[in-house]
């Protein structure tokens, strides 16, 4: 009996153990599954690329294959903007998941503080598991570091300062592709293929961002590029020229955007050509970044997003440049290229509003990070299996940067653009409404036609909720304490004259806006 009690013990105990030992394996094995399954995740940003100079667009022109590819395989949204067009706030508003005015970052405003790049999604990614890179241009500093803080940051670095160099070998980062790639844009290919040889190695999922310098100016494409373009004429857009922005705002004509880049109108195929030759650079590195993922057997696993920091006018209303909120320039390509998803999502149109301030949230979800709790961006990983969602009523784009009399808020949603230019020493303020669903090149301005009351009220709401929300949550110490003031349509012109006197003084800058050029 003794013997048959201790035997029946014995067993409950080691049944006890291997359940408990069954458990832990169990817990075990289930973390390594989620680490196995969170995908890699590859972030490529290009400079100053409108959505209209790609192919996918119906762009016939420009060419991109590697580009229209992932379009094709993945999903493609049509109504992507950047919420400040121009490059530094942008690239902070990726990063952060936050508008302009809260993150602080731009020219004449302030660089980017510590506790923001401490919130990324490259930094919180890596703190997760994620092995993180960053290759090309990043475009902000810390505030009161050096650029050489940001490295740190990452797993692997070949950042740059500044605007960067086309000349491979002025890049310190991939000054070791110069033999074999003396352009920029393919060298950051070539990064990219030894990154993943080195995250294949390593075995943890990564997290790759390339930041591309074209194609940005100077334009000084690979000759490979330029040499598919060579002696062409291109087809002009329907606003082209500037006899087409004579019912825009006095204001925006004050702009850089109409005052300077002229060679938009006195040399459009000869920049055009130049300008797409560098796109099709960056669309050779796309392919050599798909053809490295193969190679490696890390496709079927890895997620692609490829955007840019801004538009780009390229001779539409006669503008270069970006910055003002007219559709050319505010509006960028967007493409979520997500191999598990089931094959009938392929190439498919998403028409949602959706923003630069929604690429920080959506890496987040995609790695199963939890969202932090002050981010302005949405995830936009619902939009991808059901198109008829929409993720927002509408989406503020600001400038709060340049000439005074060329600074804005506007608002866009899926049909709409209400824009105030709140400037009025020698003009008046104004209001411009385009019906973006009937009339895409904003040739028309309804703000004072009658059969738009409605249109117009719905849409002074959307910007008076926007601004209040600038109101409330401003970030100190960057000079955008005034702005809740000086967008206000509300309040008269005469109660902002010292606003932006002060800040003439405080930037040491003249504000007398500039006389267009009206070249054609």
């Amino acid at each position: 009996m003794k013997i048959r009690f201790f035997i029946s013990a014995l067993s409950n105990k080691m049944i006890k153990k291997a359940s408990l030992l069954v458990m832990l394996c169990t817990i075990v094995m289930s973390d390594v599954t989620v680490a196995e399954t969170r995908p890699n995740i590859i972030f490529l940003l290009a400079d100053d690329l409108a959505a209209n100079a790609v192919g996918y667009s119906g762009n016939k022109d420009v060419i991109t294959p590697n580009i229209d590819k992932l379009a094709q395989d993945g999903v493609r949204f049509m109504n992507h903007y950047d919420t400040t067009s121009i490059c530094m706030a942008s690239r902070c508003t990726m990063m952060t998941g936050l508008y302009e005015y809260r993150h602080g970052c731009n020219f004449e405003h302030g660089d980017l503080e510590r506790r923001f790049i401490e919130k990324s999604y490259p930094v919180i990614l890596r703190q997760k598991g994620y092995f993180t890179g960053f290759a090309g241009k990043i475009g902000f500093v810390l505030e009161g570091e050096k650029f050489e803080a940001l490295e740190p940051l990452f797993d692997r670095w070949a950042g740059g300062p500044g605007q960067t160099s086309y000349e491979t070998k002025k890049n310190i980062g991939i000054a070791k592709y110069a033999e074999n790639y003396p352009h920029c844009s393919r060298a950051y290919g070539a990064w990219a293929q030894d990154f993943l040889k080195a995250a294949k190695t390593n075995g943890e999922p990564f997290c790759m961002s390339i930041s591309f310098k074209a194609p940005h100016m100077p334009y000084t494409p690979d000759p490979i590029d330029l040499k598919l373009y060579k002696g062409k004429s291109f087809t002009r857009p329907p606003n082209y020229g500037v006899e087409k922005s004579m019912h825009l705002s006095p204001q925006v004509h004050t702009s850089r955007a109409a005052t300077d880049y002229r060679e938009w109108v006195t040399d459009y195929d000869g920049t055009v050509a130049k300008h797409y030759a560098l796109i099709t650079g960056v669309d050779a590195a796309v392919g050599m970044i798909r053809e490295g993922l193969l190679r490696e057997g890390l496709d079927k696993n890895t997620v692609i997003i490829l955007t840019s920091d801004n538009g780009y006018n390229a001779g539409a209303h006669g503008f270069g440049d970006k910055v003002i909120p007219y559709e050319e320039g505010s509006k960028a390509p967007l493409i979520i290229f997500d191999p598990r998803l089931p094959p009938e999502q392929n190439g498919k149109a998403c028409e949602a509003v959706t923003g630069n301030i929604d690429m920080a949230a959506t890496i987040f979800a995609l790695a199963g990070v939890p969202l932090p709790a002050d981010i302005d961006g949405k995830s936009l990983l619902p939009l991808l299996d059901c198109f008829s969602n929409k993720i927002r009523e509408s989406l503020p784009l600001f400038n709060f940067w340049g000439v005074a009399s060329a600074q804005s808020m506007a608002i866009v949603t899926s049909e709409w653009k209400y824009i105030h230019w709140y400037y009025g020493e020698g003009m008046q303020p104004t209001e411009e409404l385009f019906n973006l669903g009937e009339e895409p090149y904003e040739m028309i301005n309804v703000a004072t036609d009658s059969h738009y009351v409605a249109v117009l009220k719905t849409m002074r709401q959307h910007y008076d909720v926007a601004l209040a929300a600038v109101a409330k949550q401003v970030v100190p110490n960057h000079s955008y304490e005034d702005y809740p003031t000086l967008f206000s349509r509300t309040v008269p012109w005469a109660n902002k004259v010292a606003l932006v006197k002060a800040k003439v003084v405080k930037n040491g800058k003249g504000e007398t806006p500039k006389k267009p050029h009206l070249n054609k």
